[in-house]
């Protein structure tokens, strides 16, 4: 079985002691399961009601959203095409007509 290379320095030289792996060269350790279990959790977003979202969905507003620092209102109903989802407080990027680029939560949000 081969070794990951220390996450710190890259080197090649890392060995298991107990439940940790080390690396002899900065002597860093870390656990050795939590690569596993890392390698296998990838997010996965859902709408309002449940249904899972991936890239280039379209989506509707399920509530009148005010966006901070413009005078107007998102009506819900509004129809979002080619989401794009990201790993931030607000999950979903996107262009809204009349509005522009703007970020979304799931929350708010049920897919056609």
């Amino acid at each position: 079985m081969s070794l990951p290379p220390c996450p710190t320095c890259q080197s090649a030289y890392t060995y298991e002691d107990g439940a940790n792996l080390v690396c002899p060269e900065c002597g860093h350790e870390w656990p050795a399961q939590a690569l596993d279990a890392n390698a296998e959790t990838a997010r996965v977003w859902r709408d309002a009601s449940g249904n899972l979202l991936q890239d280039g969905d379209t989506v509707t507003v399920i509530k009148d959203l005010k966006p901070k620092g413009s005078g107007g209102v998102i009506k819900q109903g509004t129809k979002v095409k080619n989401i794009r989802l990201v790993d931030a407080d607000h999950d979903i990027d996107c262009k809204i007509d009349g509005f522009g680029a703007m970020s979304l939560k799931t929350e708010f949000v049920r897919k056609v």
